[in-house]
């Protein structure tokens, strides 16, 4: 197993376990906790079929344990960390903390709509031999507000097709949305300490390379976009797009050998043209320092005619020449 991957043991098989471990790992969201607890205890099962429980990440500016004291009602257990350790280490908690046969990981400020856990749980009863399963989500802004609904995978509920090869070209998984077998994760360890964001995308390829997942077509679960979440930190800096750069590396290895080289080059040009749009959108910001960070991303990606062609002429001369300079120097 990769030594970068925390070993995530079996639970002690002399122990009732639940259906579900309910996992919601927290940082500096305990304003969105609660709605996140309610969703969940909406569609509670009971103690027997269901751990609660919040990680928290050793959370500074705000108190998530009240929150959990004030909306669980004694049904969410809290743990702590004693100090921070970082989204792989808090996820990677989470996932040896949980007993339940089925794990979900819901972020503190992301929600389930009614029904999720039940149409997760039939997925998993129709289809044994799946290692996830996940479902369409909504998107939404931090306050609460839909901005946009996830594309149609595909036109019926079950095994996503292609699923491996669909994956690896572009994260379709959200993570509030997935549901993961604890076995599989026992098999194939936690989630890469290398990556501080993009390690999702990574896993979720990885257990895609292994076992079928299938696909909801429902949108049952809902992620809030803010500028605080940890996608929106590492965006103002690029560091999405050069963790992003570094999954999409790193799962090239779990990828069919014949078909690796053309699926890391579509990836690499999709998220090319994705930090392009972005650095479009931090300048109309002014933003100057994140667009021009974005825009060097996107060239790292990948150079295509097609994603050169999309950046625009004057600031392409500028950063090429800038390149151009230090490895002259």
């Amino acid at each position: 197993m990769n030594a970068h991957c925390a070993t995530i043991p079996p639970v002690d098989a002399a122990m009732i376990r639940p259906t579900w471990s309910v996992m919601i790992p927290t940082f500096h969201c305990a304003r969105y906790l609660g709605d996140t607890l309610r969703s969940v205890l909406a569609q509670d099962v009971g103690p027997d079929q269901m751990q609660i429980e919040v990680v928290d990440d050793h959370s500074t500016r705000d108190d998530p344990r009240r929150v959990v004291e004030e909306v669980g009602g004694g049904r969410v257990t809290f743990f702590r960390q004693t100090r921070n350790v970082g989204v792989t280490g808090n996820f990677d908690t989470c996932l040896m903390r949980a007993r339940g046969r089925l794990v979900h990981l819901l972020h503190g400020d992301d929600l389930v709509r009614s029904g999720f856990y039940a149409r997760m749980q039939q997925a998993f009863e129709s289809d044994p031999e799946i290692g996830a399963a996940f479902c369409r989500h909504v998107f939404v802004d931090g306050n609460g507000e839909q901005i946009d609904l996830s594309p149609l995978e595909q036109a019926r509920s079950g095994r996503l097709e292609g699923g491996l090869e669909r994956l690896a070209t572009e994260q379709r998984i959200m993570t509030p949305s997935i549901v993961v077998r604890r076995e599989v994760y026992e098999a194939l360890g936690g989630f890469d300490d290398r990556l501080l964001c993009s390690e999702d995308w990574e896993m979720w390829v990885r257990i895609a390379a292994r076992f079928p997942v299938w696909y909801e077509t429902e949108p049952l679960a809902v992620y809030r976009m803010h500028a605080d979440s940890n996608t929106g930190r590492h965006i103002r800096s690029a560091d999405d797009m050069r963790y992003t750069r570094y999954a999409i590396d790193l799962f090239a290895a779990h990828l069919p050998p014949a078909d690796a080289e053309r699926i890391v080059r579509q990836a690499r040009a999709t998220y090319a043209r994705s930090a392009i749009r972005m650095a479009r959108s931090l300048l109309a910001q002014r933003n100057f320092p994140g667009a021009f960070a974005q825009l060097a991303e996107a060239l790292r990606l990948s150079r295509s005619p097609a994603v050169l062609a999309a950046v625009p002429g004057s600031v392409l001369h500028g950063i090429v020449g800038g390149w151009r300079g230090e490895a002259g120097s």
